[in-house]
């Protein structure tokens, strides 16, 4: 237990090179496989890229998980076995459910790799609940002004998925699920929303937790407390994820399940191309890891 009461653990980041430019994962970790129903955490760059060079991620599989992504800055162009084609911009959520499976790339526009441009965001997985697990594959997109955001005290939040402060987001769950995200000066206080499991995220700045601090890069694992946090830098960004407990998952590549022999069925499934293809990006794809 951490000496703060209500801090379980901080996890550190895990430096990971995507090619051409850096992730820190958060999650999963040894000691932190999920957070609520969340199961995976990536905060991408912030990565400047020369004319010519950007994301390129090939077409790849997931199953049995929603993957949501949301952008601080730049643009990634999403596409996937659906037929979804569709740029995200800064404050949009881009919600992929998998389900019994879907096929997705994500690259950029000729518009944007053609200049200077910079990358800054973050890619979470959330695992379906077992119910929910074979479920058709879907896509949903939610523009920015779509979002709700409110003003506390001075403190911009904006509700991304769940409820809180009084606002609930559009932004379809299965289970219960929460992530906000909020920008604080230096000195500005918020009180977090509760929620089963909670971990609290620092995208840039700093904070206090209770003399606690908090940098930058680091999540905190709180318990379901009321908690109030302090920032103790300008220009701090934080990004609250939480939800309820579910049953354990199995992770292996860009698979999750509940079930082992569902993530070796998929690794089949891929290795034979038995996957839809994704249109307009049908003849590249990434070999699974042997």
């Amino acid at each position: 237990m951490h000496p703060n009461h209500h801090i379980k653990h901080i996890i550190e980041p895990r430096k990971k090179d995507l090619g051409g430019f850096s992730v820190s994962r958060i999650l999963p970790q040894a000691n932190q496989k999920m957070i609520g129903p969340w199961i995976f955490f990536d905060h991408m760059g912030p990565a400047d890229f020369p004319a010519g060079k950007g994301i390129d991620v090939r077409p790849h599989p997931h199953i049995n998980l929603a993957t949501v992504t949301y952008l601080f800055e730049g643009e990634i162009w999403h596409r996937d076995s659906l037929g979804s084609s569709e740029p995200i911009v800064p404050g949009d959520v881009n919600l992929m459910v998998a389900g019994k499976g879907i096929v997705h790339s994500e690259r950029e526009r000729d518009e944007v790799r053609n200049q200077q441009h910079r990358l800054h965001g973050l890619q979470l997985w959330l695992a379906l609940p077992e119910a929910d697990e074979e479920i058709e594959p879907a896509f949903y997109h939610y523009a920015s002004a779509d979002i709700p955001a409110t003003d506390i005290d001075g403190v911009a939040v904006r509700v991304l998925m769940g409820s809180a402060y009084g606002l609930t987001s559009p932004v379809k769950t299965f289970a219960e699920t929460l992530y906000i995200e909020a920008a604080l000066a230096q000195g500005q206080s918020l009180i977090l929303p509760v929620a089963e499991e909670r971990g609290l995220y620092v995208a840039n700045g700093q904070i206090d937790i209770n003399q606690q601090p908090l940098n930058a890069l680091q999540m905190a694992v709180l318990d379901s407390a009321e908690i109030t946090i302090t920032a103790t830098q300008d220009h701090t960004r934080i990004a609250l994820i939480g939800g309820e407990q579910i049953s354990k998952r199995y992770i292996d590549w860009n698979f999750v399940s509940s079930r082992k022999e569902r993530i070796e069925q998929a690794k089949d499934d891929w290795r034979h191309q038995r996957f839809e293809k994704v249109p307009g990006d049908e003849d590249a794809f990434i070999p699974l890891p042997e």
